[in-house]
């Protein structure tokens, strides 16, 4: 395929995507690449994105369409020959992890690929194949280990903040992983209908879990046009609910004046009134990412609810209602103002939800009544501590609706720390791990 061919190519797959671009874009694009040359891939990925994309969130749909079409490598990597070493390949992925040694990474995904992701004689790579037998995320606490025996992790905030960034680099690799399959597949396939039909990674679906300063900051904006889209929806179910049932008797007077026969049916009006809603949230390590935009989200759908009280917690629980107010003006200093003006933490630094639980109820018990929904935001790590599962069965009992939101993987959810499972004993837990998830539970969830 020719250079020119290629930069034709890529526009034609992130139109599909729905980036705009026009004519004088793509003449823009092919000028750009004729004046870089193709001897730094880094320079000509810059170069076309400065010529095609109108704003930076359009770089989680550039950047994979241009690796397909002007990727790193060619063909199969270098390795030994023989069947590939599952646990060799392990061991140095855990080592690459804990160093955060990308060139390491990128070579052990293309091996990963190569040894266990090829099926139907090599025709075809599958990303979920390899990932499934390597398992990378059961190494996170192989890592902590090593991290812990070399002088790293001195305290339980110093390891919460040491897990979320080997999960970050986990994640980022499982991404490198599906990036070399879809590479490969391209090479003995058709490269135009595997660039149309790739996922791409747009601010509805990114994790909330792994998303870095400028994602959260795209989905920041988001908020206010999500929140547009749900407050349509739960006005429609609102408007369903409120119909009510047939009133026999006005019915009945109404079908005089048709022989008897029930023509214009009645309804019996209901006057329901506007739910309240409140938020547990945790707001520590990545978790706050989620909990914020969520936050957030419910701020912007004020207008839907009769009362909205928020709670902020890492180990000791506050309010934060006032503060989620004055933040919808400034998203970006949301996290830095809970954090600062808010009592989270007690004698130590780590999640303990079993306590932040216990005080909500004594502290904060008259919250929550018949007409109140709660929802509990956060991954449920408890740091192996007291649940305090009769706090959770109060709250449950006197609410009308409690839910618990998760945002992590649902096959991580009762590994390492995680206390999900006790939890969702007691509530319905759901995994929610970014804005399309969040999106479709909130229109499905929220009462009315």
């Amino acid at each position: 395929m020719s250079t020119a061919d290629r930069v034709t190519s890529l526009v034609r797959a992130l139109r599909a995507h729905g980036v705009r671009i026009g004519t004088g874009e793509s003449v823009d694009a092919a000028r750009a690449v004729a004046a870089l040359g193709l001897d730094n891939r880094e320079h000509v990925r810059e170069g076309l994105a400065a010529a095609l994309l109108h704003d930076q969130g359009q770089r989680a749909v550039f950047d994979p369409v241009f690796d397909l079409y002007f990727p790193r490598t060619v063909g199969a990597p270098e390795r030994p020959t023989g069947p590939a070493d599952r646990d060799d390949l392990r061991a140095r992925l855990a080592e690459a992890l804990a160093a955060n040694d990308r060139a390491a990474l990128d070579a052990l995904a293309a091996e990963a690929v190569d040894g266990f992701g090829g099926y139907d004689g090599g025709s075809g790579f599958s990303s979920q194949q390899a990932l499934d037998r390597l398992r990378p995320q059961t190494l996170l606490a192989q890592i902590m280990a090593g991290i812990r025996a070399g002088g790293g992790g001195s305290g339980a905030f110093t390891d919460r903040i040491e897990a979320d960034e080997i999960r970050r680099r986990i994640e980022e690799f499982r991404t490198r992983v599906r990036d070399e399959a879809r590479r490969r597949v391209a090479e003995v396939r058709d490269r135009d209908e595997v660039a149309r039909r790739m996922p791409v990674q747009t601010p509805d679906r990114t994790l909330f879990l792994y998303a870095g300063k400028d994602q959260l900051a795209e989905l920041r904006r988001t908020v206010h046009p999500l929140a547009r889209k749900l407050a349509t929806r739960l006005a429609a179910r609102r408007r369903r609910a409120s119909r009510g049932r047939i009133d026999l008797r006005r019915t009945l007077r109404g079908s005089l004046s048709t022989g008897g026969v029930p023509m214009n049916p009645v309804l019996r009006r209901k006057r329901p009134a506007r739910p309240e809603l409140v938020l547990l949230c945790d707001v520590s390590g990545s978790v706050a990412g989620f909990a914020n935009f969520t936050m957030l989200l419910v701020q912007a759908l004020h207008d839907q609810f009769s009362k909205i009280r928020v709670f902020a917690f890492v180990n000791r629980m506050d309010e934060v209602t006032d503060l989620i107010a004055d933040g919808a003006a400034d998203p970006e200093g949301l996290s830095g103002r809970i954090t600062a003006e808010a009592t989270l933490t007690g004698w130590h630094g780590s999640s303990d939800y079993g306590t932040a639980l216990g005080e909500f109820v004594e502290r904060y018990g008259a919250a929550v009544g018949p007409r109140t929904s709660v929802f509990v935001l956060g991954d449920a790590r408890n740091n192996q501590q007291d649940p305090n599962l009769p706090a959770l069965r109060r709250i449950v009992r006197t609410a009308r609706r409690t839910y618990w939101l998760n945002p992590e993987s649902r096959a991580q959810w009762d590994t390492g720390d995680s206390a999900a499972g006790v939890y969702g004993d007691v509530v319905e837990m759901y995994e929610c791990r970014n804005a399309r998830q969040l999106s479709a539970l909130v229109g499905r969830l929220l009462p009315v």
